[in-house]
């Protein structure tokens, strides 16, 4: 599958391990929580949460490693039954959450209130101020990654919508789920206040797909399943790349992990305008 006019020259990739990524594992309590349980049979880690941090965020402070272009938080967390993010403000902020497995369900205080599955993604436009909570009421742990984007103003009317997935639109090819609400060209499930396009893919052992990064452009991709190559580099799980330099970028499944759609790896890519000097300086 290729996504635009592939390109003779190869984009630039740069691995950010995930040896490299800040965990974090708030006390319950921080949250709104009970204290952990001890041992639960359906918990999948002591902690009520686990979370890795691309950028810099809450505890984890790096001069080094604040942003990669519009992108100011990715967070790839892991909560376990029961638990909860209770009432909490945001502001100026574009909020985007995938689902990986489980189900988050999101209340807030414009009205909504949904859950929503593995390969489900919401937005949330908090602009001049919005307060919602973020809660696991099922069985099983929750995962889920959390991008915070930089909006294109301050100040925007509060908004949240979301998409429910489907696993055949993703299924060895990119799903395109955001994109800017100023871009006309393309319709996705999810609009922005940025000039930003994302992309999900679930790939079958050996399948391969190629993305031609446009010059002015830049890209961050994370494997969240399995396990891929990208132009020759490799990504395990919760691995991450920073992609610059125009050309193609050509993504191949190396390793697949079973989930409930069969064995798969699992990607997601945000593509935006590309910003000299961005990205972490401590790799």
């Amino acid at each position: 599958m290729t996504t635009g006019t592939p390109s003779t020259t190869f984009s630039n990739i740069r691995v950010v391990p995930n040896e490299k990524l800040y965990v974090s594992e708030p006390p319950p309590y921080m949250f709104g929580n009970p204290g952990n349980p001890g041992f639960n049979p359906t918990w999948t880690n002591d902690n009520w949460l686990k979370s890795r941090f691309h950028f810099s965020f809450a505890e984890y402070h790096n001069p080094r490693n604040t942003n990669f272009g519009v992108l100011r938080v990715m967070n790839d967390d892991l909560v376990q039954p029961q638990r909860m993010f209770g009432t909490h403000p945001h502001r100026d902020m574009e909020i985007i959450t995938y689902i990986v497995d489980g189900e988050l369900t999101h209340e807030d205080s414009m009205g909504t209130k949904e859950s929503l599955g593995r390969g489900s993604i919401q937005f949330m436009t908090a602009g001049t101020g919005v307060m919602h909570s973020e809660a696991n009421d099922g069985e099983k742990p929750l995962r889920f990654i959390q991008t915070w984007i930089v909006p294109s103003e301050r100040g925007l009317t509060p908004n949240y919508g979301s998409f429910r997935g489907d696993p055949d639109l993703r299924r060895n090819q990119l799903h395109h789920l955001v994109s800017n609400v100023k871009d006309t060209s393309v319709t996705t499930p999810v609009q922005i206040n940025q000039d930003l396009d994302g992309f999900a893919s679930e790939l079958e052992q050996g399948e391969k797909l190629t993305y031609d990064l446009a010059p002015g452009r830049q890209a961050y991709m994370l494997c969240i399943e399995g396990g891929v190559t990208v132009n020759g580099k490799k990504l395990r799980k919760y691995d991450a790349c920073e992609i610059t330099g125009s050309g193609s970028v050509d993504i191949e499944a190396a390793e697949t992990e079973e989930t409930e759609h069969g064995p798969l790896a699992h990607i997601l890519l945000f593509v935006m305008a590309a910003v000299p000097g961005s990205g972490r300086s401590d790799l």
